[in-house]
């Protein structure tokens, strides 16, 4: 139904999309369905015989033109007629046989044998390939895919009707019910400071039941969106794309623990299961692996034996370790110096507390790799990485997580052998890590692999949709691919994305800084250099923001100010040369006498030995 919405408000406004395919339609965080990439567009409106006296508001592509992505190509379109909205209706039907069947309905191994099977073949019925999708399902489909437009929908507005009378039970989803969303749990405590602790206990259940293959999760950031918010759970179950819904409320007096937990059948409304935990603050464990298996079996989720031990494999048993470890991941993603020195604190202290707390020492490990690569170039950093994921690896070399951290550290020595077994082993582990994803990607970015890097990449943006960075770095990836057209679609997810985490934190720099540059590549410079202001005034003295910022201006055409941010980067601790000698935003910059001074100066600076960047 979004699908149909959004094109039919597209044509409201006089526009054929003409590309229509799943690459260019997305689920916004807020659960919004939108369509992309309006560059092959053209206008509904009729067009004059002289096409050479229209006004500048004519469309960019006239209706006659060939043009469109093969497999999701109306008939007329291959014949070279006019197209109109019926064609976008015939690219729908493609689109929605996809979604049903998980095959295209047009299939052959040539550009020849694709289009002849467009022209003249009926696909199967979608009740043929899955015969859990009802009748009416297929009679809509088949509709949209009929040759002759005269007998398609005529309108997306006259689709909608159609899908709109399908009910919520007609309508399967992959696994049936075995969907879930963990909602952020709710600070009870009296004084209302546990909200660290709230959601470290949503988090861990959330990373618990995503280890299970048959049970698909809604991603912690973006489930996490939908905090104090009073929505019907219907609607949240909507926009999340799940069948169940998992809350939860924490009240912590001293040791004391009451945690209330609730799982709702999101179209019926009912509830699945409910529990109330009152133990000490040490059962905090039980208590999560109690909650994981309570929704699976609610769930009736079959478990291996491997996933029914992952479900169980909780890295410490001391509660309080486990509060400050809890407290320091979040300060270490604000990739920042105070926010990666708080992080090392907290993990420090998880660590004095339980010294064999393997997930603390690959904390350590991320801090000091994270200080190489963005603070200071010392080798004392990358030592103190790599024998801290070394110590987690001996503590449990059965955490995913370690070996990412391990990964990281490897990289730094420019070991990319190394590296690289490191991020194969997390994905045996767990196959849906983002962070092994992300970070296996700027590993294949170092080595020049941009294929496996975009691919890498992509996989990152599908397990966590609503993240603003895989998509920032896809979007250069496929620059250096020449895949123009990707390109701009993934910094439009990058900007959508940190457009949504703005809006819950407006002081997220990188956030702000990302979008930026995807916003000036897509030639909204304005609006990317209005964002890049704001994120130097939060932070004026952080160097890689300060460098961030640079390579933008740079893009922009602003030599000078781009100059004197990188100057001011190197100043205030910026050391990393080879960010300097090898990113191609610094491209117009190279033969300024003050970049060339810049490089000079650099090269005698201690402490850079030539290692890679981050």
């Amino acid at each position: 139904l979004p699908v149909a919405d959004a094109v039919s408000a597209a044509q409201e406004e006089g526009i054929t999309h003409r590309d229509l395919k799943p690459a260019n339609v997305i689920l916004s965080n807020s659960g919004r369905v939108k369509v992309l990439d309006f560059g092959l567009a053209c206008s509904t409106a009729e067009e004059p015989d002289d096409v050479s006296s229209q006004a500048t508001t004519r469309p960019l592509h006239r209706k006659d033109e060939i043009a469109g992505t093969l497999h999701y190509m109306a008939p007329e379109t291959l014949r070279g007629a006019r197209v109109d909205q019926r064609s976008d209706i015939f690219a729908l039907g493609v689109l929605f046989y996809e979604l049903a069947t998980g095959q295209k309905p047009f299939r052959g191994e040539s550009v020849a044998e694709i289009t002849a099977s467009i022209l003249r073949d009926d696909p199967p019925p979608v009740t043929d390939v899955r015969s859990d999708w009802p009748e009416t399902v297929d009679r809509i489909i088949r509709r949209c895919l009929d040759k002759d437009p005269d007998r398609r929908f005529q309108t997306p507005a006259a689709l909608r009707l159609d899908l709109g009378e399908l009910r919520d039970d007609e309508v399967p989803t992959e696994g049936g019910e075995r969907s879930i969303a963990v909602l952020p749990f709710v600070d009870m405590s009296q004084e209302q400071d546990q909200a660290f602790f709230c959601d470290g206990i949503a988090e861990e259940v959330t990373n618990a039941l995503s280890r299970i293959a048959d049970l698909h999760v809604a991603s912690r950031t973006f489930a996490f969106r939908f905090r104090a918010q009073t929505l019907d759970p219907r609607e949240i179950g909507r926009r999340l794309g799940v069948k169940s819904l998992l809350a939860g409320s924490v009240r912590k007096a001293g040791t004391r623990l009451r945690i209330t937990t609730e799982l709702t059948d999101v179209a019926r409304g009912y509830r699945l299961w409910s529990e109330r935990f009152d133990r000490e603050a040490s059962d905090i464990f039980a208590i999560q692996d109690e909650i994981a298996e309570s929704v699976v079996l609610a769930l009736k989720v079959s478990l291996s034996p491997h996933e029914r031990r992952a479900i169980r494999n909780v890295a410490t048993r001391d509660a309080q370790a486990y509060e400050y470890y809890l407290r320091g991941r979040p300060l270490l993603y604000q990739h920042s110096r105070r926010g990666i020195e708080s992080a090392r604190q907290m993990f420090q202290r998880a660590i004095e507390i339980d010294p064999a707390y393997a997930l603390a020492h690959a904390g350590i490990a991320d801090c000091c790799s994270f200080v190489y690569l963005y603070v200071d170039r010392n080798p004392a950093q990358r030592d103190c990485a790599l024998a801290a994921t070394q110590k987690a690896l001996q503590l449990d070399p059965g955490l995913a997580q370690v070996h990412v951290s391990h990964g990281v550290a490897e990289g730094l020595f420019d070991r990319s052998a190394e590296a690289i077994a490191a991020y194969e082993r997390a994905l045996e582990l767990e196959p849906r890590s983002y962070d092994a994803h992300f970070f296996y990607a700027r590993e294949s970015i170092m080595r020049g692999e941009f294929e496996k890097a975009a691919s890498l990449l992509e996989r990152a943006c599908e397990i966590r949709p609503d993240d603003y960075q895989s998509p920032a770095i896809l979007g250069q990836v496929y620059s250096n691919l020449g895949r123009d057209r990707e390109a701009g679609v993934a910094r439009r997810r990058c900007v959508e994305n940190a457009d949504e985490q703005l809006s819950l934190t407006p002081d997220d720099v990188r956030a702000l800084y990302l979008s930026a540059n995807a916003l000036v590549e897509l030639g909204e410079v304005e609006r990317g250099l209005e964002r890049a202001k704001r994120a130097v005034k939060m932070e004026p003295d952080d160097c890689m923001l300060l460098y961030n910022v640079g390579c933008i201006l740079s893009i922009a055409g602003q030599v000078e100010e781009a100059l004197a941010h990188l100057e001011r980067s190197v100043t205030v601790g910026n050391i990393q040369r080879q960010y300097f000698e090898q990113d191609s935003n610094l491209d117009a910059l190279r033969d300024h006498p003050r970049f060339k001074a810049l490089i000079s100066d650099l090269e005698k600076r201690p402490g850079d030995d030539g290692g890679r960047q981050g």
